[in-house]
């Protein structure tokens, strides 16, 4: 599975391919946004742009996947590293540094760290779901054989006739 480097947070997430990064981080617990971001964050239509993240190269493949044009309107004029984390669906394993325009000290540095240990490559499609077992047949046969024996079900209380009134109101 491709894994998700967080730079920042110093955690390695595994998610499938083609899973969105923003949702990936929610799900984790990594936070994407500044105070800005939490008070007024789109939910992930592209239109506040405060998921953005800073995606170090690392020279393999495309990491996520080509920007959109939400993406390219939006971060006109920012680093051409930065990305739309609601935009980008995960491709292959990247390092990613969360809230870019916050900062970070001595980011250099553990970005250094981050790409001396080597990201796992990834699978690039889903994994095949289990085969699903097929249920026996002959749990319906007693069913049938009651209804052609002639015997009927017992009433309930749904039928209307044992219901109990509802209280009146004053």
């Amino acid at each position: 599975m491709p894994v998700i480097r967080f730079v920042r947070e110093g955690r390695d997430l595994e998610c499938y391919p083609g899973e969105n990064l923003r949702e990936v981080a929610l799900r984790e617990g990594v936070e994407l946004y500044g105070l800005k971001g939490k008070l007024g964050n789109c939910g992930g239509c592209g239109q506040c742009i405060t998921c953005f993240v800073d995606v170090v190269p690392t020279g393999s493949a495309a990491p996520l996947s080509p920007p959109t044009a939400v993406e390219e309107r939006k971060l006109r004029g920012r680093p051409a590293t930065w990305r739309l984390a609601c935009q980008s669906l995960v491709e292959h394993s990247l390092l990613v540094v969360t809230r870019p325009q916050a900062g970070l000290q001595d980011r250099d540095s553990l970005v250094e760290g981050a790409l001396a240990r080597p990201l796992p490559t990834g699978p690039t499609a889903w994994p095949e779901p289990p085969e699903a077992e097929e249920p026996p047949s002959d749990s319906a046969e007693p069913a049938a054989a009651g209804a052609a024996a002639g015997t009927e079900a017992p009433p309930t209380a749904t039928s209307g006739e044992d219901a109990p009134e509802p209280p009146e109101r004053r």
